[in-house]
């Protein structure tokens, strides 16, 4: 068969398949997905990459260096963890869509025209945290337990366990309180 016949038919039988693959995911979930999240299981990527028991990540989320993920997280699409300082992510954590978690910069780098290396920090997120869309985390922050961040934050200091924080640079504005038997109730400062 020649090169343009197998390729016809190789563009046909993907076709074929995407057809089918996206028919059945509308009809099982209601939800249209690109081809890649239709072929490529985001639990079994999370297996592959050591993540812990029930843990899944898209497959357009990027990945770099030493990241450790805990059992039972979400790692929305569209996600950039940046492990090359270290980053620890706990049990149970919701990573929004379009979150960038940084451990290192290349501010010195870029100023001192590459006299001054990249400077790495770890990046540690808690257990039961929920981390809002489009939330940049920047290198050596520390993320407490059950702690909420809003959307489209910059977190560039620590935050406490049981903290809502949010903003430009995030600060903290209110508190979580979980209760016995999980009640969530978020708590904002008024003033």
């Amino acid at each position: 068969m020649p090169d343009s016949a197998q390729d016809s038919r190789l563009q046909a039988d993907l076709r074929d398949l995407y057809d089918r693959l996206r028919t059945d995911v509308r009809d099982r979930w209601k939800r249209d997905l690109p081809f890649e999240e239709l072929l490529f299981d985001r639990w079994e990527r999370a297996r592959d990459l050591g993540f812990g028991e029930g843990s899944s990540i898209y497959h357009n989320s990027y990945i770099y260096g030493d990241v450790s993920v805990g059992s039972s997280t979400w790692i929305g699409p569209f996600t950039l963890l940046d492990g090359s300082g270290g980053l620890q992510i706990g049990d149970f954590c919701s990573i929004s869509s379009g979150v960038q978690i940084y451990t290192h910069d290349t501010v010195a780098w870029a100023v001192s025209g590459g006299r001054v290396k990249a400077e790495p920090a770890a990046v540690r997120i808690g257990s039961f945290c929920y981390i809002g869309s489009q939330t940049v985390v920047a290198k050596g922050v520390t993320i407490g337990d059950h702690s909420v961040v809003g959307a489209c934050s910059f977190v560039n200091r620590d935050i406490a366990p049981f903290t809502i924080s949010a903003g430009v640079p995030s600060r903290p504005i209110g508190l979580v309180e979980v209760a016995s038997d999980g009640a969530v109730s978020l708590h904002y400062d008024r003033s």
